[in-house]
């Protein structure tokens, strides 16, 4: 006989991990060596890569950030000494963000964090529970889109 799934406990669960993820986040970068950034700030930085030059518009658009406030942003970043602005060789008007070795430490440590938590999720999933578990964090990813794209 199939179990009955608690729609409000498994909504109540949700909410604890979004907010336990935020917390662990946060205190991570309060109590650790990064404690002069936020947690939009390291988002920034995962958004803007190790393997990739970006402009600060497309970082922008990752963080949903408008251009005034991402520039802000990465000049408190470059002050920090965790992103560096690189002029093309190609055309020199053109500036591209990259990050510095600090702040590929931070990317590496933020990727971790992360991997961690979708290692989680998988502990003690067989193949059909995983595949499951796959297509309702597409959903959630969509779900989150759609909202994002309404604003």
């Amino acid at each position: 006989m199939p179990e009955t799934i608690n729609f409000d406990h498994t909504n109540d669960e949700l909410v604890e991990a979004f907010t336990n993820v935020m917390w662990v986040e946060e205190s991570a970068l309060r109590n650790g060596p990064f404690s002069d950034l936020t947690v939009k700030e390291v988002h920034t930085v995962d958004a803007i890569s190790m393997y990739e030059e970006k402009s600060a518009s497309q970082v922008a658009k990752i963080v949903h950030l408008t251009p005034s406030a991402m520039t802000t942003a990465i000049d408190r970043l470059v002050d920090k000494g965790y992103v560096e602005r690189r002029r093309s060789l190609n055309d020199r008007r053109v500036v591209k963000l990259g990050l510095t070795h600090k702040g590929r430490v931070v990317y590496r440590a933020h990727q971790a964090f992360h991997r961690g938590v979708t290692h989680s999720l998988f502990k003690g999933t067989d193949n059909a529970q995983a595949l499951v578990l796959v297509d309702a964090i597409h959903n959630l990813k969509e779900y989150l889109k759609s909202l994002i794209s309404a604003q």
